[in-house]
């Protein structure tokens, strides 16, 4: 089993961290794979989400709808390794602080200070959050949903982003759901052409359909952002999970994407993401699948570029 490190805090070095994943690999039965390093910049194409348009070399932005702060950590691996190899803007949207109103404050510290580890921009929606983002507030379309509605739409259009990372559509639990439902009904108001990717975490995706591979460091320094979120791993200690987790993804979408009675990719770590474009608001096509080494650039022209259908 991997070594516990009993002593390993959000405050350890990277290289402890990095010690422990590799302790997981020796649980697999398999050789670490090294996370790829220096190719910021390097895979960037004009179009959705950049200012190519306008003859602005802006970098691509993406968002992460986080319905509750800790998501950014659990889905991280795609907009983690699009901003360290592809030099993208990454923003994790906060959409609720949690249902704690004393724990808020604590929770939004907690949050800065994940962003930081992981190079993400952070931005609230409301000073303590979104209230009552619930599949029964869609369904009634209660005039706060509609006005937390047209408040996404609007960041929307303000910051074109070229992905937008949020939970599917059965996700397990009301707020991720509610939040599914909140990105949907903005990206249509908002008439955005963008590609989302549905992200899992409370319950698996039908289709996933991409596949995204975190070495060593980039798992560490995933699980070390988690850990900055004192308060909720007090209660249960999900960050030393995450890797096994992650394990799972390989197993589950290695077949999934590949076939059924396929080998599975030789990872240790993934994250599963349903990755669609969408047109005017609508939404138009699964990207074809993809699955993502680790030791490899992530291409921005393979995976977001595709041709419109």
């Amino acid at each position: 089993m991997p070594a516990t490190h009993d002593s390993l805090t959000s405050a350890s070095p990277p290289q402890q961290w990095e010690a422990w994943v590799r302790d997981w690999f020796s649980v697999l039965k398999q050789a670490p794979r090294e996370s790829l390093a220096g190719h910021a910049g390097g895979n960037r194409a004009p179009g959705i989400g950049t200012g190519a348009a306008a003859g602005v070399d802006t970098p691509p932005h993406a968002l992460v709808f986080a319905p509750h702060p800790d998501d950014e950590c659990i889905v991280g691996a795609l907009p983690l390794r699009l901003r360290q190899e592809g030099g993208w803007r990454v923003t994790n949207v906060a959409v609720t602080l949690g249902s704690r109103l004393e724990r808020r404050a604590e929770r939004l510290a907690e949050l800065e200070a994940a962003c930081e580890v992981l190079g993400f921009e952070l931005r609230l929606l409301a000073a303590d959050g979104f209230e009552q983002v619930k599949p029964e507030a869609a369904d009634a379309g209660t005039p706060l949903w509609r006005a937390q509605v047209t408040q996404v739409a609007e960041l929307l259009k303000a910051e074109r982003p070229g992905l937008v990372l949020v939970p599917h559509a059965a996700d397990g639990i009301p707020t991720h759901i509610g939040v599914h439902r909140l990105v949907t009904d903005a990206l249509r108001e908002a008439r955005l052409s963008t590609v989302v990717a549905w992200t899992e975490f409370w319950a698996t995706q039908d289709a996933p359909n991409t596949l995204v591979e975190t070495g060593v460091a980039d798992t560490a320094r995933l699980v070390r952002a988690l850990a900055c979120h004192h308060g909720e791993i007090a209660r249960n200690p999900y960050h030393l999970r995450l890797p096994a987790w992650m394990a799972d993804n390989v197993r589950r979408g290695g077949e999934l994407l590949a076939g059924a009675g396929e080998a599975p990719p030789p990872f240790g770590f993934a994250t599963l993401y349903r990755l669609s474009r969408w047109v005017d608001g609508e939404q138009a096509a699964d990207l074809p699948p993809a699955t993502l080494a680790c030791d490899l650039p992530l291409s921005f022209k393979t995976l977001i570029a595709s041709p419109p259908p």
